[in-house]
């Protein structure tokens, strides 16, 4: 039963590494957003966005983006924008 355990631990930790990645690579090629530095994090599907933007609509898109990638189950969105 620990090797399960592991194996879903492992796989759960390789998931969300990959949601990490397809968000971030989603976040670039997007015009809008591409240029502004946001981190992203995901865990057991939940991903963290966290950074500064320059507007309401980059941070809304960000989030559009975030949630639109496969395998994401939901978006907190932690980002700012810059006054």
């Amino acid at each position: 039963a620990q090797a399960i355990h592991e194996r879903m631990t492992a796989g759960g930790f390789v998931d969300d590494s990959v949601i990490t990645a397809k968000v971030k690579a989603a976040l670039l090629k997007d015009p809008n957003v591409s240029g502004i530095a946001v981190s992203v994090e995901t865990h057991k599907g939940t991903v963290l966005l966290s950074g500064f933007v320059d507007s309401d609509s980059q941070l809304r898109r960000a989030q559009e983006i975030a949630a639109g990638v496969p395998g994401v189950v939901s978006v907190k969105n932690g980002l700012v924008v810059k006054s």
